[in-house]
């Protein structure tokens, strides 16, 4: 995961101290590119263990639109219960506008469109589209929300490889990044969906590119106060460490299409977990970040 650690290191040298929201200082730096190719391996990061459960439960919950995480709660993934409300409802859940996007009908009355489905089912009858967009902004929700999307939208783009082979590829542009916590899930959440796509048209994946609008990382304050959410010397330990080979990724083959996906949500997480079987995957030992909420 070279790519990762050419992230972390570009944002340590010329990441300039900045405030925020969280009141949590920040070395943040602007537009961030990096690009992986799937063909490679798949991309989850090896210089700290990450959990590949809440990979993969939380890119599910995602598909199923549902802005409750009961689903979470299900398979114990706790990472979205600070911006749940008190009924396990999150609005800016981004599945809610993957699936939910407000628009307006042919008379003007107000509806949805699914933002999924019909992706999912162009990327089959119009592959070479380049309209393939899922997009998790919505202006009028995002300028109120307590946690507006980080992830604004995604595109997906079949190229042709040199071979003539086509390749599905997926672009994802961010606005908000935290490095150390944030990015690594990133890049292998969307990896997942682009394997999750690349099967339900028939495909095959190749590249994940990945546009970090405000790439930060967290830091303490200059007094040294706040040192607890110091991001810091836990990447500079990642930075020493030596990358390891990437695992393997292999999808249930009775996965074919979005329709799917619905009744693994039901199963429980040992039965879930055998239909994203991750082969090879020997990560350095883990590194706890905390999370500036």
């Amino acid at each position: 995961m070279k790519c990762y650690l050419d992230v972390v290191r570009e944002v340590l040298a010329k990441g300039t101290r900045k405030p925020n929201r969280t009141g949590v200082d920040t070395l943040s730096t602007f537009n961030v590119n990096y690009e992986v190719d799937l063909r490679e391996g798949f991309p989850l990061l090896t210089t700290k263990a990450i959990a590949w459960k809440n990979i993969v439960v939380e890119n599910l919950w995602f598909l199923s639109g549902d802005r409750h995480i009961g689903l979470l709660r299900k398979h114990h993934c706790k990472f979205w219960d600070p911006w749940a409300s008190e009924d396990g409802t999150v609005p800016s859940a981004y599945g809610n506008f993957w699936r939910h996007f407000p628009v307006h009908g042919p008379e003007g009355e107000p509806t949805f469109a699914d933002q999924i489905a019909w992706v999912a089912k162009e990327l089959v009858t119009n592959p070479m589209s380049r309209r393939l967009v899922v997009s998790a902004w919505a202006p009028q929700h995002a300028w109120h929300s307590r946690l507006p999307p980080c992830h604004c939208l995604f595109v997906f783009n079949v190229q042709l490889d040199s071979d003539g082979t086509p390749l599905l590829c997926l672009h994802l542009t961010q606005r908000s990044c935290d490095v150390a916590l944030g990015v690594p899930y990133n890049l292998a959440g969307y990896a997942l969906l682009l394997e999750l796509f690349a099967r339900f048209s028939g495909l095959r994946a190749g590249f994940f590119a990945h546009t970090l609008v405000d790439a930060h990382v967290y830091t303490c304050k200059l007094d040294g106060t706040q040192a607890d959410y110091d991001h810091v010397p836990g990447l500079q330990l990642q930075l020493e460490r030596t990358p390891r080979p990437l695992p393997t990724l292999t999808l249930d083959p009775r996965i074919r299409s979005l329709d799917d996906i619905g009744p693994l949500l039901e199963a429980s997480t040992e039965t879930l977990l055998e239909h994203f079987v991750l082969t090879g995957y020997e990560p350095c030992p883990s590194i706890s970040f905390k999370v500036a909420v």
